[in-house]
């Protein structure tokens, strides 16, 4: 049975992001560090660094709270849109806005894992992989 990386990222961050931890750590994979780097691109992430420990890799990243909180609106919220049981493709025109464009949906394109921004800019579609706003 396989694990399912990107589902791994998603719940290490959320679970940090709720209980308010400073850092999250993530297994190392080309993927998780591709996702990393857009979420630190983004904004939603402040710094990343990777860390060694018992032969093994891990992606240390340090999280953004957000200060200014509306009710229940303070916290990052991560969606994972395509799963390993259900793959949702998608062109560049049908690709979704998350929020009317506040939102961030990252794609894994032919040409790498890229925002849906700059899936729309360089008119390619792919694998619709996660939603974060």
């Amino acid at each position: 049975m396989g694990r399912d990386t990107i589902a791994d990222i998603i719940t290490s961050i959320r679970n940090a992001d709720m209980d308010k931890k400073g850092t999250v750590r993530i297994r190392f994979t080309n993927i998780a560090e591709n996702i990393v780097k857009i979420l630190l691109r983004e904004g939603f992430i402040e710094n990343v660094r990777k860390h060694q420990e018992n032969n093994k890799y891990f992606l240390v990243s340090t999280l953004r709270h957000r200060k200014k909180a509306r009710k229940g609106i303070d916290r990052a919220v991560l969606k994972r849109i395509s799963r390993p049981g259900l793959r949702i493709y998608s062109n560049y025109q049908g690709i979704p806005k998350i929020l009317g464009g506040i939102g961030v949906v990252i794609l894994s394109t032919s040409r790498g894992i890229m925002t849906d921004r700059e899936a729309r800019q360089e008119k390619i579609g792919g694998e619709i992989l996660l939603s974060i706003w």
